[in-house]
């Protein structure tokens, strides 16, 4: 829709860890990834940012931005703040409750460039698309919730159900139960050999890991052209 004069921004959740925001990259096997990506697990500098998206822009006429909403500076200030200038809310735990980069970040850039700029925050609506599920996650969901209950039966408990991928290709994965004492409260993060140098982008290592995943098609009812849930 937007094949010129655009600069899109697109907030992908994602605190402290950009597996969700990297996932964009996918969309490079068929040409169509955004020009740059953004992860918490670098630093965000703001002057490099619009930097790139200017030079992209004055290339090819439109940009498309993929940014985590928990992207920080050097000092681990969040982008969302400085660029708003209010302090986020925080939840029980204190951490703040993220949103608004999108918005903020385009409002810099429309000022910098004078594009017409668009920010999008796809938030919870990520966690809600069961109509775009692979088949891959779908069975894979499957077999873990089979090996919990199956374990609760069996009177084990203070575990966690983890999928262990036992083989890249094909690919194929096995479960496994590992102790909570070793998951809770930690972040897996994106290695950082997986994010490009000038931490704007992802590299193949990722897209090799993540693909295996989003593999099959699902058979999803519907009724009305609603989809029908079980």
């Amino acid at each position: 829709v937007y094949d010129k004069g655009m600069i899109t921004i697109i907030e992908i959740m994602g605190r402290h860890a950009g597996w969700l925001t990297a996932a964009a990259s996918l969309a490079s096997i068929t040409g169509e990834a955004p020009d740059l990506i953004y992860l918490p697990e670098r630093n965000f500098d703001m002057d490099k940012f619009l930097a790139d998206v200017t030079r992209i822009y004055n290339e090819n006429g439109k940009v498309i931005v993929a940014v985590s909403e928990g992207i920080h500076d050097a000092e681990g200030n969040l982008i969302a703040e400085i660029a708003s200038g209010t302090t986020a809310a925080r939840d029980s735990f204190g951490h703040a409750q993220l949103g608004g980069l999108a918005a903020s970040l385009s409002h810099i850039v429309k000022e910098k460039t004078g594009a017409k700029v668009r920010g999008i925050e796809l938030s919870l609506m990520q966690r809600c698309g069961a109509h775009i599920a692979s088949q891959t996650d779908i069975d894979e969901s499957f077999m873990a919730g089979k090996v919990a209950v199956e374990s609760a039966i069996n009177g084990i408990t203070d575990k966690m159900v983890a999928l262990d991928r036992v083989s890249q290709n094909p690919y194929r994965c096995e479960t496994k139960l590992i102790d909570l004492s070793a998951v809770a409260n930690y972040e897996k993060k994106v290695p950082d050999e997986w994010i490009n140098e000038e931490g704007n982008g992802i590299l193949q290592g990722f897209i090799d890991y993540a693909l295996p995943l989003i593999q099959g098609e699902t058979k999803l009812q519907k009724e009305n052209g609603l989809p029908r849930f079980a």
